[in-house]
């Protein structure tokens, strides 16, 4: 069988952060999740940016490309790293998020065939088009956190995409799993520790990683040449992602979903 052929045959996984509320980091953690694994660890990858009509993440890469063409140290980083790739940055498709699964199928069926696809959605359950596309996914991860407002609402869409998507075998989606982002560690280790027992009796996947509160998450390209951490050029620096708990995440995350 020739290359082409087995390359043809290899299926993308689809998968998503989701969630019913603003501000938790889905975003963030697409565009770090697809910067990691593109920039760093050599696979495939495509973004649906779902975020309508704002496009939050094609509004990043344009920054992102404005930021390197006016920047010669950001110019020269972008040189050697493309160089040394040999690809280009990945795609960001802007799409609205009923036509999300419809945007990823017609890159796919024009002979682009990544191993993962990140889709940036909302978790609005009330909408029939997002409730098709969540059903499209393989995989959904949601950003928790302890703030009681966020967290019900959190758990909410949870355990409806559980018992609409995960638990009928006629949906795609494999699973869905919760992570804590925004963890202070000045509170009391058994706010969470209940929280936890909560999430557990409601019957729902918790990651093991957690994410820290830190500001290093907001950090983006800036012109006074700090290091880089939320970019869709390039990967997370490596000392800013010490302690981040960004790498113990990504690789959680590439075990649920089977990434070879």
């Amino acid at each position: 069988m020739n290359e082409s052929n087995m390359e043809n045959e290899k299926t993308p996984l689809y998968v998503a952060f989701s969630t019913q509320k603003g501000g938790v980091g889905k975003t963030t953690f697409t565009v770090l999740a697809a910067s990691y694994l593109y920039y760093l660890k050599g696979y495939d990858v495509a973004v649906v940016d779902c975020d309508y009509p704002q496009h939050s993440i094609a509004g990043m890469r344009k920054r992102d490309a404005e930021q390197v063409g006016a920047d010669e140290d950001y110019k020269r980083m972008a040189y050697e790293q493309f160089t040394r790739l040999g690809k280009k940055a990945y795609p960001v498709l802007c799409s609205s998020p009923e036509k999300a699964i419809a945007t990823a199928d017609e890159y796919i069926a024009a002979g682009h065939v990544p191993d993962i696809v990140f889709f940036d959605l909302p978790g609005t359950v009330n909408s029939e088009g997002v409730i098709n596309s969540l059903a499209g996914m393989d995989y959904i991860f949601t950003p928790i956190s302890a703030d009681k407002v966020v967290l019900e609402s959190s758990l909410s869409f949870a355990m409806a995409i559980q018992k609409l998507l995960v638990k009928n075998e006629a949906c795609r989606l494999a699973g869905l799993y919760l992570f804590w982002n925004m963890v202070d560690g000045r509170e009391k280790t058994d706010l969470y520790a209940a929280y936890d027992k909560t999430i557990k009796e409601l019957e729902l996947p918790l990651m093991k990683t957690f994410i820290p509160d830190t500001k290093r998450y907001k950090k983006e390209l800036v012109a006074d040449k700090k290091a880089v951490f939320r970019s869709t050029l390039f990967p997370a620096s490596r000392p800013l992602v010490r302690g981040s708990n960004l790498e113990e995440l990504i690789t959680e995350i590439t075990y649920y979903i089977k990434l070879q």
